[in-house]
């Protein structure tokens, strides 16, 4: 979370939780539209808060950012736990399909899009702990698949963040044969053996 650490966590009210959500839905719309000309107070009018509010839950632009990128990594991580917990799957199947619907999630989520691909390290260290149990659990499917020969050689788990961000740069884009759902095709069949 983007406040400030204490000794003791404190259930946070009724009220401060409607306004985060507020203040996340104004976030996800209004960088989902000209995200770089997005300030503080327009973010604030948006949700239909003050600024102190929005200041107070997110000191700045990063941490909001930080948040939106939180969220998503906490939906990848259940996408992956449940490839995990199907030991029915092919492992490369499960690999591939956990990612595919991760990259369907953003192409549907153009503010995480953009927190993602301009937000830098002080937008992702808000998300630490959930990226670094995205790459444990990323390392459990990909030894897996390696173990079950469905994995192309020199192919691992630190590789996706790369993957992921190749296909979050093809989305959204109007260029004709910029489609994303090809771009990361070709990505897995280069992933998969």
């Amino acid at each position: 979370m983007a406040s400030t650490p204490t000794t003791e966590t404190r259930p946070m009210r009724a009220d401060a939780r409607r306004n985060r959500a507020r203040i996340l839905a104004a976030a996800r719309e209004l960088f989902a539209g000209d995200p770089d000309g997005v300030q503080m107070d327009d973010l604030a009018r948006r949700a239909g808060v003050g600024v102190g509010t929005l200041y107070r839950h997110f000191p700045d632009k990063e941490a909001l950012m930080g948040e939106l990128v939180r969220e998503r990594f906490e939906l990848f991580n259940a996408l992956l736990r449940a490839a995990i917990a199907d030991r029915e799957a092919e492992p490369g199947k499960a690999l591939a399909d956990a990612l595919r619907t991760s990259a369907a999630g953003l192409a549907d989520d153009a503010a995480t899009r953009f927190a993602f691909m301009s937000g830098g390290e002080r937008v992702f260290a808000h998300a630490a702990a959930e990226t670094e149990e995205f790459m444990r659990l990323a390392e459990v499917l990909v030894r897996r698949a390696r173990r079950a020969g469905r994995l192309a050689p020199g192919f691992r788990a630190d590789d996706i963040p790369m993957m992921m961000c190749g296909t979050c740069a093809t989305m959204g884009r109007p260029k004709p044969g910029w489609d994303w759902h090809r771009h990361f095709e070709l990505v897995v069949r280069g992933m998969l053996a």
